[in-house]
Formats: structure tokens, sequence, C-alpha cells
């Protein structure tokens, strides 16, 4: 009991319903070892007791949690609205004025006239029977309560002692926390529209240099938004990597997740591109990028991000070399200044991990702390390799700008849609930098389910919620910025982590795990509070075990969800396809993702004939095939029962677009296609489950036949423009602007 009571306290889970009406226990080892990842010692029953005496004196003396949350235009929360009369509040912004705000001192009862508060200090206190208590100035607030403006406060109370208010202590009691002022919702899109989903790595166009840049995304970005009406494109994380060879090709297992990767970058646009001293060795350098190309197009081979990023960074170093103009130096010492300490962390440690390898905990132990005197030392070695990594931070940053920009021009309501991975890799550049942050020795994955009996462990450390909480959610609040800024939407990964993470201790299965959770209300606020400073679109990943609420808290506060095709059934009550009226409206609606089959290969049966080659199957072939092939029999129905399918069965391209058509016919704010779907490739860019069995992350865009196509051939298929012609609005004829000949006078 004493320890079902200390991991509640922490957010702990001692169980789990992976159904309705299952409970599994916790194993108490588990519980043990994520407590201790958290800082507590519950070892021993002697132990136990000494952490929940501590944990229980600590809630119960406080008045406030370590973050409040305030929702602009929404009722105050009970911890201000329970505060003792005569409570003394003030509130400072985590960036005060240059001249710190005089302290001020309000009598209970009284109130503070708004022309004589400093700008950036709020002062109220909490008065019974003051004019507004318990009703309200506004339909929210009562009428001692100034609402600061937007933004991550530091709020100090001050509640009188004994001598004050007649009862309570002796003397007053001071209490601080993070104070989180929010708009109520994140920015909305702007009327319904259609994009593509793509991940970047598999468009190669004719200039790329062995896989998809940021050029081509503009590119796509530009050619969708002007010919097909496109509103949005959707990418994957393009997170910087862990450094090494071979890397890990997977774009939701980064070194950091604040910091774009320069792989993306399309080195001709760099501007000192013309400048540089030795072109001949650019050209070299272009012909044997070219190579890499022709390989993947034409001779079979995979994406090889290892050796597109050795050519790129012979490329950058040249470019590098190159003096910026006076300009553009002011340009990059802008940059430097805004992205401060992050920035130089991030890049000292991808150029430690130039020297050391990609793993900070197989380094020196004097380089695994980033604040020792090694490292300071090492930080003066290597400077101009730091100098580097930062300039390329920079360097990637603008193409991500004028990725965004490109989109915009070509009439885009959102623009580029930018992915947030759930976690990173244990060994990078993040963990390094934010060790405190980050749970040791636990890892992120999901439990057990129907669908999978062993859980899953993806290998990623979380971070400590306790820890998230004390900085006032900084290296979250950071990492948000860093995405937003050139962003139009920003699709969240596994949504849910925001509320809770299934923990798995090092040395154990994920189905010995437990989910720990974050104040939500936190992590919700300073994602909503983020997403409107940037005017951004969130999207939430929410496929899967969901627990309850969670959906209805992301909607009250804009955060759209993702509805597949596939998965829209009654399961509460008939099991059917839901039809398109019943869909939900917040959503982005697809018919696939990266971690699921093609359309086409949906249709087809192929992804079962694909997971039976690779041993993956859990049942019979046969059987597997019945059940696939009446799940895909009821959706055909539905949609010829509703006229989307009149070339009728057997025709698989045909049954591509119908399934689009019923896309637009749901309600939802946006629909995704997903462009290997544009030309019938029938091929999964990522089966989970796999390793080395197949080329996860390593395929470019192919036809039905499995042939690579270019964005150039994409942009010219027919079959690319039938299906997106489904999805075109329908427009007037345009006005005649000129008389008839006839009708001109002479």
């Amino acid at each position: 009991m004493g320890l079902s009571r200390l991991a509640a306290l922490h957010g702990v889970a001692t169980s789990f319903s992976p159904s309705a009406d299952v409970t599994v226990p916790v194993p108490e080892g588990t519980v043990v070892a994520v407590l201790a990842a958290l800082g507590v010692d519950a070892t021993t029953p002697e132990a136990v007791r000494e952490a929940l005496a501590a944990a229980e004196s600590a809630a119960g003396s406080r008045l406030l949690p370590a973050t409040l949350v305030v929702w602009a235009g929404e009722p105050l929360p009970p911890a201000l609205t329970a505060l003792p009369p005569g409570t003394e509040l003030t509130v400072r912004p985590e960036e005060p004025a240059e001249a710190p705000p005089a302290p001020m001192r309000v009598p209970a009862g009284g109130t503070v006239p708004a022309e004589s508060r400093p700008a950036d200090a709020r002062a109220a206190v909490v008065d019974p029977a003051a004019p507004g208590r318990g009703t309200s100035r506004t339909p929210a607030a009562p009428g001692w309560w100034t609402e600061p403006p937007s933004g991550v406060h530091r709020l100090t109370v001050r509640v009188p002692g004994a001598q004050d208010r007649g009862s309570g202590p002796d003397g007053p009691v001071t209490e601080t926390c993070t104070l989180v002022v929010a708009p109520a919702r994140v920015p909305q899109p702007p009327g319904r529209s259609h994009g593509f989903l793509v991940q970047l790595y598999s468009l190669l166009s004719a200039r790329s240099w062995g896989m998809g840049d940021l050029g081509d995304l503009a590119d796509l970005a530009s050619w969708s938004g002007r010919c097909l009406g496109a509103g949005f494109v959707q990418v994957n994380p393009l997170h910087a990597a862990v450094l090494g060879n071979p890397t890990d090709p997977s774009p939701y297992r980064p070194s950091s997740r604040r910091f774009p990767d320069p792989v993306h970058l399309r080195i001709e646009s760099v501007p000192e591109y013309g400048h540089a001293p030795d072109p001949a060795a650019l050209d070299d350098l272009r012909r044997r990028a070219a190579e890499l190309s022709e390989a993947v197009l034409n001779k079979g081979a995979l994406i090889d991000r290892d050796a597109v990023w050795e050519l790129k960074r012979q490329a950058l170093d040249i470019l590098v070399a190159v003096p910026l103009t006076p300009g553009r130096r002011a340009a990059y010492c802008d940059f430097l200044a805004e992205q401060g300490q992050a920035l130089e962390d991030h890049a000292l440690w991808c150029a430690l991990a130039e020297v050391h390898g990609s793993d900070w905990h197989t380094w020196p132990a004097g380089l695994r702390d980033p604040r020792s005197p090694e490292t300071a030392r090492a930080r003066g070695e290597l400077l101009d390799r730091v100098d580097f990594h930062c300039r390329l931070a920079w360097l990637t940053g603008t193409q991500l700008a004028a990725a965004q920009r490109a989109a915009k021009d070509a009439g885009m309501a959102v623009g580029i849609v930018h992915d947030l991975a759930v976690g990173v890799h244990p060994g990078g550049a993040d963990t390094w930098a934010q060790q405190d942050a980050f749970a040791h020795g636990m890892s992120v994955g999901a439990p057990p389910d129907a669908f999978n009996a062993r859980g899953q462990d993806w290998g990623l450390p979380p971070w400590r919620p306790d820890a998230l909480a004390a900085s006032g959610y900084a290296p979250y609040r950071g990492l948000l910025r860093g995405l937003l800024a050139h962003a139009g939407a920003l699709r969240i990964d596994h949504v849910m982590g925001l509320f809770r993470l299934w923990w798995v201790p090092e040395g154990r299965p994920p189905t010995e795990g437990t989910y720990v959770s974050h104040d939500a209300e936190a992590m919700l606020a300073v994602l909503v509070l983020e997403a409107h400073r940037a005017g951004t679109v969130v999207i939430g990943e929410d496929l899967g075990t969901v627990e309850p609420g969670v959906r209805e808290a992301l909607a009250r506060r804009g955060v759209l969800g993702t509805s597949v095709l596939w998965f829209e059934r009654d399961w509460s009550g008939t099991g059917r396809p839901l039809a398109p009226e019943e869909w939900r409206e917040d959503c982005l609606a697809t018919a696939t993702t990266h971690d699921l089959p093609s359309t086409a290969a949906r249709l087809t049966g192929d992804h079962v004939t694909l997971r039976h080659r690779l041993g993956l199957l859990t049942r019979p072939l046969d059987e597997e095939r019945t059940e696939d092939g009446t799940d895909t029999a009821e959706w055909l129905g539905l949609l010829s029962r509703l006229g989307l399918l009149p070339e009728g069965g057997g025709d698989e391209e045909a049954a591509v677009r119908a399934v689009h058509r019923f896309l637009l016919r749901t309600p939802a704010r946006m629909a995704g296609v997903w462009l290997p779907d544009t030309i019938g490739d029938r091929r999964p860019q990522n089966l989970p489950g796999t390793w080395d069995q197949y080329p996860n992350w390593r395929l470019p865009i192919a036809d039905a036949e499995g042939r690579p196509v270019t964005l150039e051939e994409l942009a010219a298929s027919p079959r690319l423009h039938r299906l997106m012609e489904v999805l075109r609005p329908r427009q007037e004829p345009p006005r005649t602007r000129t008389a008839p000949p006839g009708a001109r006078p002479s």
C-alpha cells in the first residue's frame, strides 16, 4: 500500500488496462526501478516509508503546484481561487524589463489600480469580500485578478501570518511557482484543404544528391500549391541525426529534436556556392552525387544517407571557408545570439562526436559532462568545428524558411507541416546537453495489446516530468520554438505522450513497463502558447490505444487528431466502417501513413504477402488473407453504395481514387494524400517489427511496377493527375474579360 501511494504521488502507475474490462498489475520491481529513475529510493520498506513521508509532507505544505496554468478567458484554477484571504500575488515575466519592478504591498481587501502597476509585474490581493469575488469581473475571472499577458511567468504568493489574519502560522508564508498563461486554443486551419504526405528523403529530383532535400521540398510545395490547389505538404521529422557510419536511418530516433539535419541542405542553394575558391572540387562532388542518384533511380540501390552526407560534408567544408558578406555575417550573428547555449551545446556535441564517436557514454569521463573543465578546454580546441556545425544549423534553418515561403507564395493555406518525433537517441546531443531532464536507464515504448502481445521498446529515453516542471518546461519550450519557427503546422507523433508514456526499465522486456504521467495541463498549455506565438496549426497522431479523455482534452485546445480510413469503424457497436458523416471534423484524414501499407498494397492484399515473406504473421497465411480480404471488401462495398466507385470493382487505381473521394465526403478539416499513393507505389516506407529484414527509411518513391520516380516524373504523371482531379475544388469557368468581336465599339 505504501509503495502504491508513493508511486501515485510521483505519477507512476502500478497497474494498467489494455482494454476496458482488463486490469494488469505492474511488477513491483518495475515500480521501484522507475521511482529510482525519478530520484526516489523505494528499495526497502523503510526507504518507502521515508520517501512517502517526505512526499506527503511536501504535497501537504504547498499552496501551489510546481506549475500553474491559466487559460485566457476561462475560470481560474482552484489553486488560485482557494488561496487564503489577504494573500498577495506578484507575477513577474521570465524575461523582466531592464529595471526590475518595485516591490509592491497590497493590503488585504485592496486593489491595485492598473495604471500604477509596472508593465512587467502584476499584483493582487485575495479578498472574499472584494467586489467580484466568487462572481467575476469577466465571465472567467474574479475581480481581484488581473490577467497577465500570455507567456511563462514566475508567480509569487505571500500569505500573511497569524498577526495579520488572526489564524495560521506565526509568520508570513511565501511560495513561488511557474505560471503559464496561454490562449484557449491553438490556431486553426483556414477552411478545408488537401495536401501531400511525404518522406522527404524518398523524393529525389534531377538535382538531388542521392536523396530528397529542402530544395525538392520547396519545389514540391510550389508546384502542388500552384497547380493542384494543395494547402499543405507534411514531411517526416527533419531532426538532426546521430553522426556515424552507419547512422540510424530512422527519422524518429534523432540525436536532437531541436535542431535540423544539414543532410537535407540543397548545396547549390547556399549563397556562398558561387564564390567557392575551388569550383572544380565542388563539380567533382556533384558528379559523385549524380552517381548516387543514378544508382537509386536506375540500378536498384537503396538510399544511402551516409554516402550522401559524406559528399555534402565535404562540400560544406569548402563553402563554410568562403567569407560571409557583411549582411550575411550580421544575420548569422543574430542567429547565434537567438539560439544561445542550446546551439553551442549541440554544435559542441557534433564536434566531439567527430573525434570520440557518436555515443557520449563512451567518451572520456571528463567530456561526458557538458559543463566540466575538460569540456570547456575541448570547446576551445575544437572552436572551428563548433562554428562549422553552428553554421550548418543556420544554413539549414534558412532553407527551411525558404521552403515555407515557397509554400505560402504558392497559395498554400497551411504550408509545410513538420513532424515532432516522440523522443531522441540515448547517445545523442540532446541527452548529453540536458542530462538532468532525462530519465536514465529508462526507454519509451508501448504496452502489450491486441496487435502486439510482446509490447514495444523504442529505445528512446523519456523526459523526467519532475525535471521539466522544475525548469519551467524550458527544454520543451525551446524544442517547440525551434520546430515552429518555419512551420505552417506541427504534427506530434504519439501525441498521447503529452499525457503519459510507457517506461521500460533497462534490461526488462516491454511487458514489464509502466505508465508515467506528465502534467498534461502544463504540457498542453506550453504547446498552445508556442503554437499561438508562431501562428501554427497542431496535429496530434492519436492512433492506437488512447487513454479515455485524451482526445477530448486535445480537441478542447484545438489540436487536430489523425483519422486513417481503415481504422475508422464503429468499434463500440457494429464494427462496420464509419459512414463519412460520422467522422470527426477536427482531424487530418488520410488513407495511410509511413508505418502502414500503401493504399494500393492494402487494396490488393500485397501487404499480407510481404509480411508473410518476412515471417511477421502470427497466424496461417490463408487466415490472414481471408480477414484482410473481408475488411477490404467491406470498405469497397461502402464506397460503391455511396456512388464513389463508378468504375466498378477490379480496378485498383479507380479504388484508390474512390478512397480519396470518401475522404472528401468526411467533415475533416484536412485531407492528406500519401504521395506514393498517387502513382501506385505498393511498398511501405517503414515496416514495424523489422530491422535488417526490410529496407526501412531507404526506399525512393516508386510506381506500381516498383520503378523509382523523380519529382519531375511525378509532376507529369497521368495517374497522379487523375487522382488529384478528384481532390481539386470545382471552379466556375473563368469570366470573359473582353467583349466578343461583334460587341466591340467601332
